[in-house]
């Protein structure tokens, strides 16, 4: 068979076209929010963990951070605990905060430390209370301009990005969970409940702030549609890439689930991270062909000045 009809030619072009991008990456910390559908499908957690070690091969650094609001709430009905929100965020009691620790720590992370460590001896999860990594005080919900108390909810204060410095250094996927530690040492003291001293915190926000503390290249964020819409419902045009001060404009229409991510995304290329992107978790291998091909995938956030030559 001659060259020009070898079925491994494309392959050969897809590896080609992935060197620049290669070059470009290498040696990049990028933080990674898993959510959305591809953290329920048995396909595509596969494909996600496939994703992650295939960046960590190729010289990439990759941090991943994960809620897990699908599992919590089947959790909750399981112990007859009622799944509360009010003002898109869930109202987290004690007894919520405790299922929250177990389902996202024992649950969801373990689960994805293992389906990382089938290709080797690479994730190492932890939380945000580990070595102080994320520090919160309690957050209170705007519910119609009304200040509204929804419990154990945490509003980040602080990174200590030391740990994951570490690992990273040491050749390793972090996979952390999306709780932090109280900063009130009151709030923790001897003789409370299991849940005091530790806050639920939205992982689009946690994945945001760490992002930016560990001076990442890029934020990415997994989620359920294509990326932003430019007029959705009226059209499903996706924006491909807007800066920071268009999508701060844009921030008061959009729907409330992408709020948080795309507050995440601003704060992120705010605060030093060079491009944060939100893409299609159902779609495999999405992060793939988001750093790694010509076209892109999902909305591409940048900074106001800008300066990256070919960002797609």
């Amino acid at each position: 068979m001659s060259a020009r009809k070898h079925t491994a030619l494309p392959k050969a072009r897809t590896l080609i076209e992935a060197l620049p991008w290669l070059t470009r990456h290498h040696g990049k910390t990028v933080v990674i929010k898993f959510g959305g559908n591809a953290m329920v499908d048995e396909e595509l957690k596969r494909a996600f963990a496939q994703d992650v070690v295939f960046l960590r091969h190729a010289g990439l650094r990759p941090v991943v951070v994960h809620g897990g609001g699908p599992q919590i709430s089947a959790q909750l009905d399981l112990l007859g605990l009622e799944s509360e929100f009010k003002g898109g965020l869930r109202v987290t009691t004690p007894e919520a905060m405790n299922v929250v620790r177990m389902v996202l720590a024992g649950q969801v992370q373990r689960e994805l430390v293992g389906l990382l460590n089938e290709h080797g001896p690479l994730a190492v999860g932890m939380t945000g209370e580990d070595a102080h990594l994320m520090t919160a005080t309690k957050h209170f919900a705007q519910v119609d301009g009304e200040r509204v108390d929804i419990g154990r909810v945490g509003e980040i204060t602080a990174i200590d990005p030391g740990a994951v410095q570490a690992l990273l250094d040491d050749g390793r996927i972090p996979v952390i969970s999306s709780i932090a530690r109280s900063s009130d040492e009151e709030d923790a003291a001897p003789g409370a409940s299991g849940a005091s001293g530790v806050f639920n915190v939205n992982a689009d926000t946690a994945a945001a702030a760490l992002a930016a503390a560990l001076d990442a290249e890029t934020l990415m964020v997994l989620t359920d549609v294509e990326g932003l819409y430019e007029d959705w419902p009226n059209s499903d045009e996706v924006i491909s890439r807007l800066t920071a001060t268009e999508l701060e404009k844009l921030l008061p229409d959009l729907a409330s689930g992408m709020v948080p991510k795309m507050r995440g995304c601003l704060h992120a290329v705010r605060n030093g991270v060079h491009t944060a992107r939100v893409i299609d978790g159902r779609v495999q291998h999405s992060i793939l062909l988001e750093i790694f091909t010509d076209e892109g995938i999902g909305t591409m956030v940048v900074p106001d000045a800008n300066t990256i030559e070919g960002a797609t």
